[in-house]
């Protein structure tokens, strides 16, 4: 089944750093009216509240359906259900690493499988440094799988002045990959750009 440029975004939420990029990828997608499944981890929820100081509750607005990890009978759950795209953000290098090998033991890794295997978007957005040969290798995996690692890596020709713009950026980064217009950041510019 092909991605529907029209249809729900998975969002997953897993305990690696990074949980500012997912706030910000969920309300760009609430502005551009993009219906969101969001499952959100325990992990992920505790590093939540740590790097935002926000709970489950902060989130429900930004999301049509907040799903449990647990709730394998969710449509996400099933290929039959069209989507646009999945996004993992952040991704633990436990989930990753779960993806890589097969595992589907939550409603995350569960989707993420169901859009691996129908060919539809699947983004990965790790947080960490340095990496283990293990995580590399399951990166290369999951690339000739056909998911997109996006590494949480700004750019330094923001010359950003603020955190913010850039969490903005990778989370515009994420949109791009789903087919979803956003006004989160400028791309590079060349001096005849500039002029």
């Amino acid at each position: 089944m092909t991605p529907s440029p029209s249809g729900t975004v998975v969002i997953g939420l897993t305990g690696a750093s990074g949980a500012p990029i997912a706030l910000s990828v969920l309300r760009a997608l609430k502005h551009a009216e993009v219906p969101v499944h969001l499952v959100v981890s325990e992990g992920g929820l505790a590093v939540l509240r740590e790097e935002c100081g926000l709970g489950l509750d902060d989130l429900r607005p930004l999301a049509t359906a907040v799903l449990g990890e647990k709730e394998f009978t969710a449509r996400v759950a099933s290929g039959s259900t069209s989507t646009r795209g999945m996004a993992i953000v952040p991704c633990s290098s436990n989930t990753l690493a779960k993806i890589a090998h097969g595992m589907a033991d939550s409603l995350i890794t569960r989707a993420a499988h169901v859009h691996l295997k129908e060919h539809r978007p699947l983004i990965l957005v790790p947080r960490e440094t340095p990496l283990s040969v293990f995580t590399l290798r399951n990166m290369t995996t999951l690339s000739e799988a056909g998911a997109t690692i996006l590494m949480a890596a700004p750019p330094y020709y923001l010359k950003a002045t603020q955190v913010q713009e850039l969490v903005d950026y990778l989370a515009g980064k994420v949109l791009d990959h789903l087919g979803v217009a956003h006004s989160l950041y400028r791309g590079w510019k060349t001096e005849e750009d500039r002029s």
